[in-house]
């Protein structure tokens, strides 16, 4: 067969050649430019082998626009959404500086009985799940109940590192009311930052006692319980019970476990009483008739509540028989430095008698900071 004039032999054996060449590319995912440029490279190496280097300007001009084809065919254009790309790092949560967890009671167990005004070491195994290492600047410190005469911190006998235990004792007296008495603690770092034995530090480890009642005793009658029982009054008049605490005619509340002049939280019910707010001002309730039997004694505790340190006045105890004459049990004097008192009052001289007791709080001069509180007063047999 003739060829025709125009025709030339180079373009055909050019065109023949990457005819093979794209026949036997191997196997490629659509949409790859590599394989564009591998044929038009092959292509242009074979013609000039042929050719003996000869550049024809027909053959590149062929050359040119069939690169354009085959990278149009070869090529197409991305369509869709390209797959993502997962560029995210494994992270791990750092621990916390300060951090505890209880293991167990090393004395002490919850429950322990102990007859009032017993002493007892308390003792909890603690471990640091923390990142930082305690020294000695941290302590173990009381936060809530009944602090059972204990210190309000103990430091830490030696530094703990992490992942490391450490046994913490606390001295402590069991209270002389009977029954369950509880106190939580806490540590504290050398930032004053106190945390717990929770994820976010908010747990306390605690102890839990019960005091038995001493032998030969009973209790006959709890003036804190039946405290609106009796009529409160200062010079204003007769005053409501519970009262507004700050009224300015004097008032009396609950306030059970309170913290007094000394620092220590005690256990107990308590009342808060508070004359009325004038100089020398004056508060007092005088509780139902009580019959009197040989042995009774009457107990409490009266102090200062802590955060008053201008308190100040004098406390009495009063009776009258069957509505007779006032008459004075007993009295004292106490200012917020000196701590407060126990009383323990015999009172079996009255014997047979039915006698209303008043439990009363004089201011000595400025009444603003009289905060008289009256702990665990009781008559007992």
């Amino acid at each position: 067969m003739k060829m025709k004039k125009d025709s030339h032999p180079l373009l055909v054996i050019s065109l023949s050649i990457l005819v093979m060449l794209s026949c036997n590319l191997p196997g490629q995912a659509a949409g790859t430019p590599t394989a564009t440029v591998n044929v038009m490279t092959a292509a242009a190496r074979t013609v000039e082998a042929m050719t003996g280097g000869t550049k024809d300007p027909q053959v590149s001009t062929l050359l040119a626009g069939t690169t354009a084809t085959l990278t149009s065919t070869l090529t197409p254009p991305l369509t869709g959404t390209p797959l993502a790309t997962n560029t995210s790092q494994p992270t791990s949560t750092p621990l916390p500086c300060d951090r505890a967890q209880y293991v167990t009671d090393v004395t002490v167990p919850d429950g322990s009985e102990f007859n009032p005004g017993d002493d007892f070491t308390k003792t909890w195994r603690i471990k640091n799940n923390g990142s930082c290492t305690w020294n000695t600047s941290y302590d173990v410190v009381f936060v809530s109940g009944e602090q059972m005469q204990a210190p309000g911190s103990v430091p830490l006998s030696r530094s703990v590192g992490p992942g490391e235990t450490i046994d913490i004792s606390v001295p402590m007296e069991a209270p002389d009311p009977p029954g369950e008495h509880r106190g939580d603690w806490k540590l504290r770092n050398a930032s004053d930052q106190v945390f717990g034995i929770k994820a976010d530090a908010s747990g306390s480890f605690f102890v839990i006692i019960n005091v038995l009642a001493p032998a030969g005793t009973q209790l006959v009658y709890n003036f804190a319980q039946k405290y609106c029982d009796a009529e409160w009054q200062s010079a204003a008049g007769d005053l409501d019970c519970p009262g507004g605490m700050g009224d300015s005619e004097g008032f009396v509340v609950r306030n059970d476990n309170p913290k007094l002049s000394d620092g220590i939280s005690y256990s107990g019910v308590a009342l808060e009483t508070h004359p009325q707010w004038i100089d020398d001002g004056m508060i007092g309730g005088r509780f139902p008739l009580i019959e009197v039997k040989d042995g009774y004694r009457i107990k409490a505790k009266v102090g200062c509540l802590f955060g008053g340190p201008a308190c100040n006045f004098k406390y009495q105890i009063t009776y009258r028989i069957e509505g007779g004459a006032l008459q004075l049990l007993t009295q004292g004097t106490l200012d917020y430095e000196d701590g407060p008192k126990d009383l323990d009052v015999d009172i079996s001289s009255l014997k047979g008698k039915q006698v209303n007791f008043s439990l009363v709080g004089l201011a000595n001069g400025s009444s603003e900071q009289d905060w008289i509180i009256w702990l665990y007063p009781r008559i007992m047999e």
